[in-house]
């Protein structure tokens, strides 16, 4: 995990937030006593935008050999089939509840699992809720039998984006991705290669960064045998400097 700030082609960056996830909790008690003063979760209970899936912490997250584990299954409960999904969000020192900064650095180690049915919308949402005026960015998204894409909504009231897809699969592979977003410019990065830069309507306005990882937007619900991991190793983030 990288540890304190850095310099890059697009400027310093203060680190705010690290986790590595050393401390293992069981299923059903993350982020509790151990994670809770650094991380949030969307409850029990909401539904994800496919309305498909349902946010299930308490049967989706563990933490264990170093790995913030994200089990995707289904479950009958009362004779319903609940597509279980997971949407932890890191928490900024001296931050309330989901709240997040103008502007910085988010880079995420991850290990996908091809499950289908399911996907990644691991994004930048505006702390205001105001959509599409707030922007978003989402990096990666995909679905987790696809590829990856970067995606840059336009923040601006009739919407629009700036998509980047790179044609790598979403599974079966290590991969580091990280967004930059400063003043008038999102720089998108896997594993150490710049995949896009937009430029058009980039969002000013404070955001929190929020590991969405949901029923896929199309193609009808997951199958109630598709199951399977999604690992987070390390997360970091950085304001800039």
């Amino acid at each position: 995990m990288p540890v304190g700030d850095i310099t890059d082609a697009n400027g310093s960056w203060h680190q705010v937030f690290a986790e590595d996830f050393n401390t293992p909790v069981p299923l059903g008690s993350f982020p509790g006593p151990v994670y809770g003063g650094r991380w949030g979760v969307y409850p029990n209970g909401w539904h994800d935008t496919s309305g498909n899936g349902t946010y299930y912490p308490s049967r989706v997250l563990s933490v264990n050999n170093g790995l913030l584990n994200m089990y995707l299954h289904t479950e009958i409960i009362n004779g319903v089939a609940v597509h279980m999904v997971s949407a932890p969000v890191p928490r900024l020192p001296g931050s309330t509840g989901f709240a997040g900064q103008a502007f910085g650095r988010y880079s995420v180690r991850f290990h996908i699992d091809p499950v289908p049915g399911y996907k990644t919308a691991w994004l930048l949402w505006p702390d205001s809720n105001v959509w599409p005026a707030g922007g978003e960015i989402d990096f990666p998204e995909g679905n987790l039998t696809g590829s990856i894409s970067a995606f840059m909504h336009y923040a601006s009231p009739a919407g629009g984006q700036s998509a980047f897809p790179t044609g790598i699969p979403e599974a079966g592979a290590w991969h580091i991705a990280t967004t930059e977003w400063q003043p008038g410019r999102v720089t998108f990065i896997l594993d150490g290669r710049v995949i896009g830069v937009a430029l058009t309507l980039v969002p000013t306005d404070s955001m929190h960064f929020v590991l969405q990882t949901e029923t896929q937007l199309s193609g009808g619900a997951p199958s109630n045998t598709a199951a399977g991991n999604v690992q987070l190793d390390w997360v970091v983030i950085y304001s800039r400097a």
